[in-house]
Order: structure tokens, then C-alpha cells, then sequence
């Protein structure tokens, strides 16, 4: 008696990125058609439909839903065995990883206090710090991001953010 093998592989590469994408896919989902919907008020006159509230939730679950169905489709497609797959995870320094909650902590602690330019700035430079940035052109940008950021926020999406302390 005789077994035959299959000896094409297994159907998925990576099972973690197939999980990882049905998690995601699902939180899409209910972040689509169950969370915006229902726990989103939209007021009933509207006189652009970028000024509703739904608006930044809706793109946010849809490019998570694509981000998924991406992930889950690298999950499934045939793996190249000569090349190193470059998913090494070295665990980086445990001061990395302090200064990046800290920055994050600088950030929501600060941000009523100093507003959000300040905190923003203070928070971006601590995390450029946690990951030793050897360019010094590259710090500027712990500056343009929350200016840029800040300005969008406020000035095209109206939403009221506190600025500055004065």
C-alpha cells in the first residue's frame, strides 16, 4: 500500500500574518458598520460631508480593512525560501523602549498644559532620542510634524485643539 504526499507546501506562508490580518479585518468591520453608525452622531444638516464627524472614522476602518485583506493575502502567497524574509525581531534596549513610553506620557500629560504644538514637539524629539537619529536635518522634522499636524487638525478639519499655552 502506497501514500502519496503532497509535497507542494503548506497553503499558508505565514499564519501569523493571516491572523493577524482576520483580527484586524473583523475590527474593520465592526468599526465600519457597527461602531461609526451607531455611536457617531452626524448632525442633520450638513454642508460638507468632510465636515461630519463620521468622516475621519470612516477612512481610518476602511484602511484598516485594506491593510487586512492585504496582510491576509501576504499570508497566503508562496514564500521564497533563498531569500532571508528580513523578519528578524531583535528586542531593542530597555531604555528604548522607557523613552518611548515616556514620550508618550510627556505627550498626554502635556498636551492640556503646553498645548499641542509644544507637547508634540517635546514628545517627537524624546522619540527621535529613543531611536538614535545620526542626521541633523532629520530633528527639524521633530518641529514640522506636530506644526503640520496641529494646523491640519485645526484649520482644515476644525477641530479645536489648544495650540499653545498663551
Amino acid at each position: 500500500m502506497t501514500r502519496s504526499y503532497s509535497t507542494g507546501g503548506t497553503l499558508i506562508k505565514d499564519p501569523w500574518d493571516v491572523v493577524a490580518g482576520v483580527v484586524l479585518l473583523g475590527f474593520s468591520l465592526l468599526l465600519l458598520f457597527y461602531l461609526v453608525p451607531n455611536y457617531i452622531g452626524e448632525p442633520p444638516i450638513l454642508q460638507n460631508p468632510m465636515m461630519s464627524p463620521r468622516w475621519l472614522p470612516r477612512i481610518v476602518g476602511w484602511l484598516i480593512l485594506v491593510f487586512a485583506v492585504m496582510l491576509i493575502v501576504q499570508g497566503f502567497l508562496p514564500s521564497n525560501d533563498d531569500e532571508e524574509s528580513g523578519r528578524r525581531f531583535e528586542r531593542g534596549p530597555w531604555l528604548r523602549f522607557a523613552l518611548m513610553a515616556l514620550a508618550l506620557i510627556v505627550y498626554v500629560g502635556l498636551f492640556e498644559v503646553l498645548g499641542a504644538i509644544l507637547s508634540g514637539i517635546l514628545a517627537t524629539s524624546i522619540l527621535f532620542i529613543a531611536h538614535p537619529v545620526r542626521i541633523w536635518w532629520v530633528y527639524s522634522l521633530a518641529v514640522v510634524f506636530p506644526v503640520g499636524v496641529s494646523l491640519l487638525f485645526t484649520e482644515v478639519m476644525n477641530v479645536p485643539l489648544p495650540l499653545m499655552p498663551f
